[in-house]
């Protein structure tokens, strides 16, 4: 019975996607399922219109920077969480981890307010700061848990042996949580390239990622060219994905 529930819920989360991806390779000229033929002429209409691949360009060097920069935050905040025995650890992992329980049109809302008072509104700042804001607890839980279970002796020994505490958790620490920290990137990367409500309130004419793009187009179009975009964004991220496990070995870090 339980393998029979797994199996439904897997299916129920995972058949959309599949009806998605196999739309895209439709031949009819219109969205719809089973598809009419094989073709690949909706990809090629993709990659042809200069919108979409602006889109695509603002949302991977936007993925990109959100990820590096929720690294810096979530790295130091979870050693400093994991670590530290200070008044007020409980309230502050709260607060970091806040943009996860909140929905994310509240937060959305917020940084537009946010950011029209200090003058940022709809620029590039402005939307790579609320991505970090929605990633860095992703990066945070996922470091955390790799410290969690670091056996802090190993860093120990270092600096027995004359590595100053800066280079030995360079050196031993982050070399032993890079799973963690890795798969934490992923995360980030992924949500902020797929991210749609938060970046709905925060982008402009000239500035819109290739969620928002595909919206747009999806107001005047009904075509299997929003089911290209959409596969392969799903491409995109299961690549990334499935190349860092087997590069790193986070399938190790699942089994946390």
């Amino acid at each position: 019975m339980l393998r029979a529930a797994t199996t439904a819920v897997y299916a129920f989360l995972l058949l959309p996607l599949v009806v998605v991806v196999l739309a895209a390779f439709n031949a009819g000229n219109y969205f719809t399922f089973p598809p009419q033929g094989f073709s690949l002429k909706w990809f090629a209409n993709f990659f042809a219109r200069r919108e979409f691949m602006q889109a695509l360009w603002l949302s991977t060097h936007l993925g990109v920077a959100t990820a590096a920069l929720s690294v810096l935050i979530g790295l130091p905040a979870a050693v400093a969480l994991v670590r530290g025995r200070f008044r007020g650890r409980d309230g502050l992992n709260a607060f970091v981890m806040s943009p996860l329980l909140l929905p994310q049109i509240l937060t959305g809302v917020a940084m537009l307010q946010f950011f029209t008072m200090l003058g940022w509104a709809q620029t590039y700042w402005a939307l790579l700061v609320g991505h970090v804001v929605v990633t860095a607890p992703y990066v945070i839980r996922t470091a955390s848990a790799t410290l969690y279970h670091f056996d802090p002796a190993l860093e120990e020994a270092a600096r027995s042996l004359g590595a100053s505490p800066l280079r030995a958790f360079f050196e031993v620490t982050l070399g032993v949580i890079k799973p963690g920290v890795v798969a934490g990137a992923i995360f980030a990367f992924a949500i902020s390239f797929d991210n749609f409500t938060l970046s709905l309130f925060l982008t402009a004419a000239k500035l819109t990622p290739l969620p928002i793009e595909l919206f747009a187009y999806l107001k005047y179009s009904f075509d299997p060219t929003a089911a290209a975009v959409s596969a392969f964004a799903i491409g995109v991220v299961l690549v990334l994905v499935l190349g860092i496990a087997r590069l790193m070995g986070l399938e190790e870090f699942a089994g946390f």
